[in-house]
């Protein structure tokens, strides 16, 4: 053999262990079969042993680990005791075409475990395959020249340079450059988008036909496709409910299957006058039809299947529990800051009562530098343009859900919602008040300015609904879903105007982010599985409450993505209505793959008796319904 050829040999049994075991245990079966029809019973007796050993031994291994372990009976145990049986039964009774039977049994399963193998290695590789998004080393520019370097010693600052058609090694910031580039890996999308000066790319995205130069703002391993991969991982380490379920089943179940199987072949001779060794043939193929290795492989390819799918259309499950959940929800909660809106507030307009507009931006711009709220960096960014100078505030607070204070020049200044802004305030304008109520009911979010223990003025903002979010609630509403919640932290007025506009059922504002797991609660009350949909760290109490989490991936906080169940990657609300329809379709699935396994074993145990079917066709039979199953959980790895 040429050294080209050993390394070949060596990866095919390091990749397909399972499938070279069979496919050799098939080649002895087939001998030892030929050998016996032509008289060689000697060599007959040699080969069809091996074939035993190949294929039964990870079967073997497997259910001794898990009966001296765990002390539980399982199918694999189940199966080899079934082969021995027949094998020992043959040597009884001379009959050795009971041994070659043992073996098709040996055979077939182990052809069922390396098809099923198969199957979970291409969900597997399907879902992995954001794994080879991530690139090893990176260019960075350094000393007014290029230099590579591993990911691994990226720092906070770092200027990265990613040329045409190359893979964006990490996220950053775009400091000189324009391209197109390729996000489907990442979020799903279709269509390449266009990126230049201040926009985010992500690792694992493909840049397009422009050079870009980019600044690293957060360290490598916080990057989304790191974050992406980190929660596959787990999504694959954790069962499911109904696979928790099952495996309990299966435990019971298969120690009523021996104790059915030891009266099986202890009853009969003396109820029925069967022969000894008729019964002992009749029970051993019990023990294999009524093995619920097609119940096992119900649950599980399906979710997986499931997950990858979710995974290439920019859906993210955590984990097979939460497809099972999202399918089952009645009811859906939206934030609306950076859910249902693009979260990128601007500023409309200001207005002031006497003091000059420059000295109330002033004022503003102090506090809400040092705040991360949508709504503080949209003062500071009209701030800037309008070439405001200010001084850093100082011993600043927010206080959550109503504003911010600290002191200028010794002075307190506020600013944040009426009612938080008055309890600082002796003297209240009147036509302030007017001008911000107006501006509320046209849908502005208002915020107040004070200075010194007097009102400076109030500021209007709006919000960009997202193009999607219409469409999108009225999909949801024509998959069934009973009832659509808005929750905000935003005045009333601004929330019922959105609301309006997008068909909302119900409306909660002015919400702190303990109000929103009381309502969460009070709906999983009404609907028992509702799900919750955000973006910010106020929204990860509410999250976390409810039956399924949904974070946007893109504008999400760490802490709401680390929260949540599932992430939709491309912030698309759309998606919402797949992975709805997607969960639905893996319960149908299931169901149906329980159903198939139940009949089917029924089916084999009522042939077993009354048509007295052989081993060969009973393994053939509940080995053929096995690999069926795992087959159809498979579909859900198509759109």
């Amino acid at each position: 053999m040429s050294s080209l050829t050993l390394p070949r040999v060596s990866t095919l049994l390091k990749e397909h262990p399972d499938a070279i075991a069979a496919v050799v245990c098939g080649i002895l079966v087939l001998l030892g079969w030929f050998m016996l029809q032509s008289g060689w019973l000697g060599l007959a007796l040699l080969i069809l042993p091996a074939a035993y050993v190949i294929g039964g031994y990870e079967s073997a291994r497997e259910g001794l680990t898990t009966l001296f372990e765990e002390k539980e009976l399982d199918v694999d145990l189940l199966m080899i005791v079934a082969a021995l049986g027949a094998a020992a039964l043959g040597l009884w009774r001379r009959e050795y075409s009971f041994i070659v039977d043992g073996a098709i049994l040996i055979l077939i399963f182990s052809i069922s475990g390396a098809l099923e193998g198969y199957a979970m290695q291409r969900t597997e590789r399907s879902i992995r395959s954001l794994m080879n998004l991530t690139s090893d080393t990176a260019r960075i520019w350094r000393n007014r020249q290029e230099e590579e370097v591993s990911i691994s010693s990226l720092q906070i600052g770092n200027e990265v340079i990613v040329k045409p058609g190359e893979l964006v090694p990490t996220d950053g910031l775009i400091v000189e450059g324009f391209s197109t580039l390729n996000q489907a890996p990442i979020t799903g999308e279709s269509m390449p988008v266009e990126r230049t000066i201040g926009d985010e790319v992500f690792a694992g995205t493909i840049n397009g036909n422009g050079a870009l130069k980019l600044k690293i703002h957060q360290p490598p391993e916080s990057s989304l496709i790191q974050r992406v991969i980190r929660l596959v991982e787990q999504a694959q380490t954790e069962t499911p409910p109904s696979q928790q379920f099952i495996e309990r089943f299966e435990r019971s179940y298969a120690k009523v299957i021996v104790i059915a199987g030891v009266l099986l072949t202890v009853v009969p001779p003396f109820l029925w006058g069967w022969s000894w060794e008729t019964t002992i043939y009749r029970a051993l193929i019990f023990l294999v039809v009524a093995s619920p290795c097609a119940l096992m492989a119900a649950t599980m390819p399906t979710l997986l299947s499931g997950i990858a799918n979710g995974a290439r259309q920019g859906i993210l499950f955590k984990n097979g529990a939460q497809l099972e959940l999202i399918g089952r929800v009645r009811a859906i909660a939206f934030d609306k800051t950076g859910t249902l809106t693009t979260g990128k507030p601007h500023v409309i307009q200001v207005i002031t009562d006497s003091q000059p507009e420059q000295q109330l931006l002033r004022v503003a711009a102090s506090l809400e530098s040092l705040s991360e709220h949508p709504i503080g960096e949209a003062v500071v960014r009209f701030a800037q343009k309008q070439r405001v100078e200010w001084q850093t505030a100082t011993n600043v607070q927010a206080h959550t859900g109503q504003g911010i204070t600290g002191e200028i020049d010794g002075q307190l200044a506020i600013v944040g919602k009426a009612a938080f802004v008055e309890e600082y305030v002796d003297d209240w304008s009147d036509t302030l008040m007017k001008s911000a109520q107006q501006l509320e009911e046209t849908g502005k979010t208002v915020v107040w300015v004070a200075y010194a223990g007097k009102p400076l003025g109030v500021i209007a903002i709006a919000d960009t609904v997202r193009p999607e979010a219409a469409r999108t609630i009225a999909r949801l509403k024509q998959l069934g879903v009973e009832e659509i919640v808005m929750l905000t932290g935003d005045n009333d007025r601004t929330a019922r105007s959105i609301a309006r506009d997008l068909s909302i059922d119900q409306v909660y504002s002015e919400l702190l982010p303990e109000n929103k797991v009381e309502i969460v609660r009070s709906l999983q009350c009404r609907y028992q599985t509702i799900a919750m949909v955000g973006d910010g760290i106020n929204d990860a109490p509410a999250l976390a409450q409810a039956s399924v989490g949904i974070a946007m991936g893109i504008a999400g906080s760490d802490v709401a993505l680390e929260t949540a169940d599932i992430v939709l990657m491309a912030d698309r609300l759309e998606r919402l209505a797949t992975a709805i329809r997607l969960g639905r379709r893996s319960q149908r699935v299931v169901k149906q793959n329980i159903v198939f396994a139940l009949s089917f074993i029924v089916l084999l145990l009522v042939a077993n008796f009354v048509s007295q079917i052989t081993l060969p066709v009973g393994v053939v039979g509940h080995e053929g319904s096995t690999v069926l199953v795992t087959l159809s959980g498979l579909r859900l790895l198509k759109n």
